[in-house]
């Protein structure tokens, strides 16, 4: 289904688009501000919306790599530059979300399903090891590209494989090996979409697996600025030392660059404080790299992704 443009998108660029015949949804001149955290930035040329992997695949297929495409999860850990997106972004929803027990020990998770629906049929079905993803504000699809991480675990953990299809239609599993992880980073190729994984922890007692799932929750609420328009951790920890500590001693607890702010209450957070644009809260964090690099000689690097035309 193809829904009618946007009032400023012209009738041609509708026409021009390759692909014929999509059961889901196709919109031209999406909007993304209401779809990221940061609820800033500009539009999709084209937002793609599939029905399930073979819609997906289909239409990819017909796309024939003749434009680019960009995976949209929760939209928790991304700037969209106020230029808009060219290409295509696919957008993974409902029949994507499905978390279903493989075994005694597995979870079958679909690219569009959160970290906090993961965790929780985790714990339903007594599966320890998985709590952290209580802790990533994201979708399956991406954290297992960025090997997502947080309170001393990381993806590359419990992976056990992933159906992933490639920019030109292929649908292809891969075992955690061929994703060479390294620090929220992985080798699959750009314009891949992780339609689902399997996760596999260990035998767990519900009721601790609950316990811990709630102590992440609370370590969250009180040091980051959940309430707030922001994208995450802005930045990696460098090896040795966290990035929050190098930005507060750097001087930027606070800094503002038009409405984005390093927020007072974790430093590795930009906030959108009203309407700041992607550009204010991009240069904002330019400047805290400079400011860092300036004081301490620490080249900070990037964790938020900054996709789309300036």
């Amino acid at each position: 289904m193809i829904r009618a443009p946007y009032s400023d998108i012209d009738e041609a660029q509708v026409q021009d688009l390759p692909v014929k015949d999509v059961r889901g949804t196709l919109t031209p001149g999406a909007p993304l501000a209401p779809l990221v955290w940061f609820k800033a930035g500009g539009k999709a040329d084209w937002l793609f919306e599939p029905a399930d992997p073979q819609d997906l695949a289909a239409f990819l297929s017909q796309l024939a790599g003749r434009m680019p495409v960009m995976a949209l999860g929760l939209g928790s850990n991304l700037i969209v530059r106020d230029g808009g997106v060219p290409g295509v972004v696919v957008r993974l929803g409902k029949p994507f979300a499905k978390v279903e027990k493989v075994d005694d020990v597995t979870l079958d998770c679909g690219g569009g399903a959160s970290g906090i629906l993961v965790a929780s049929r985790a714990r339903d079905a007594g599966i320890a090891g998985l709590e952290f993803l209580r802790g990533i504000p994201g979708t399956v699809g991406g954290f297992v590209r960025m090997n997502g991480g947080a309170y001393g675990r990381e993806v590359a953990d419990i992976l056990v494989d992933c159906d992933v299809i490639l920019p030109q239609g292929q649908l292809v599993t891969l075992p955690v090996e061929d994703l060479q992880y390294s620090y929220r980073h992985s080798a699959l190729p750009e314009g891949a979409v992780v339609v689902s994984a399997r996760f596999r922890g260990v035998p767990g007692d519900p009721a601790t697996i609950g316990a811990e799932m709630d102590r992440i929750a609370a370590a969250r609420e009180e040091s980051q600025p959940l309430r707030s328009k922001t994208g995450g951790s802005t930045f990696k920890n460098p090896e040795g030392d966290k990035a929050w500590r190098l930005v507060d001693a750097a001087g930027c607890r606070g800094l503002t660059k038009g409405g984005a702010q390093v927020s007072e209450k974790h430093t590795n957070f930009l906030i959108n404080t009203g309407n700041a644009t992607s550009t204010e809260i991009e240069g904002l964090g330019e400047e805290v790299r400079r400011r860092v690099n300036e004081s301490q000689g620490v080249d900070l690097e990037w964790e938020i992704q900054r996709v789309g035309r300036p």
